[in-house]
């Protein structure tokens, strides 16, 4: 992490987040890399509160608040509208939960990233829709409680891959991060600061209220999840080239789901599935890395 980002704080303490919030956090290092001269855009999520209600912010840089699914579109106009002004090196980034991203605001990333408009989008996933009662989202993995999929029918289908998404764009970064480990996450927004084009951060964020889980716990139950390689950290460039930014430690997928409570009901087998599936895709990841060396 280069120096200088560890003082910098554009974030208030008085916040509205639950305690031990992962996107809480995640908005926090973000605007260590990204700076005063940066405008955010958010539509309907935790965040929408979290921010706290106007005239009050929880941030130090301007915030739009605006439609579910205009996240990206919002942040495009918001930067044409910039450069028209000839203040073309303010930053503009959309800050939207998985439910805003893989599936209401979909359309409109798409759209930006097919323009390739000089934008930073940010993805704070917990994996579901936390903000109005932890309903379903395509960000939700296999075999989770939702309150939409109780525990004896859990959800039976597999996580979006967003990412492999964003990189068959071909925008010119794409990059997945973690609150449990800050330098990589904050290096990270600090490249794709640099970047002109569309930009896509994935940011693992654990929700302890909606995973069942102690406040206490999130920053490790982030930091299981990359080292299980349930949330492997890398990057894409250009959406050919691959980068793993951080070796997992291999350890079993179980110490990972037993700290919540959303994984309470699984089976062994359920538990094996899952183990089977992540080793897969790790390994699906690693050639990929491997054959852009």
């Amino acid at each position: 992490m280069r120096e200088g980002y560890e003082s910098t704080e554009l974030m208030y303490s008085g916040h509205l987040a639950c305690a031990g919030c992962g996107a809480t956090i995640a908005m926090r290092y973000a605007l260590k890399a990204l700076g005063d001269d940066t405008v955010i855009v958010l539509p309907a999520c935790c965040w929408s509160i979290i921010g706290g209600p106007f005239p009050y912010a929880a941030v130090k840089v301007p915030l739009i608040h605006t439609a579910f699914e205009t996240g990206a579109s919002t942040a495009s106009g918001i930067k044409a509208g910039l450069e028209m002004r000839g203040e073309p090196d303010t930053t503009v980034a959309a800050w939207v939960g998985d439910g805003g991203t893989f599936d209401i605001g979909i359309q409109a990333l798409s759209g930006a990233a097919e323009r390739n408009d000089d934008i930073i989008y940010f993805c704070y996933d917990n994996e579901a829709y936390m903000n109005t009662g932890i309903q379903r989202s395509s960000a939700t993995p296999w075999g989770t409680w939702t309150t939409t999929t109780p525990s004896n029918h859990p959800k039976g289908q597999p996580k979006k891959n967003m990412m492999e998404i964003m990189a068959a764009h071909r925008i010119p970064y794409a990059a997945t991060c973690s609150v449990a480990f800050p330098e990589d996450m904050i290096d990270k927004v600090q490249k794709a600061k640099s970047i002109r084009g569309t930009k896509f951060i994935h940011i693992f964020s654990p929700c302890p209220t909606g995973w069942k889980a102690p406040s206490s716990l999130a920053v490790k139950i982030a930091r299981l999840a990359v080292h299980t390689k349930v949330f492997p950290l890398y990057e894409v460039e250009g959406g050919m080239r691959y980068h793993i930014n951080v070796n997992p430690k291999n350890l079993p997928v179980d110490e990972y789901l037993r700290l919540q409570g959303r994984f309470n009901h699984l089976s062994e087998e359920d538990v094996q599935k899952i183990q089977e599936n992540v080793d897969w895709e790790w390994e699906r990841l690693l050639k990929k890395a491997l054959d852009t060396i």
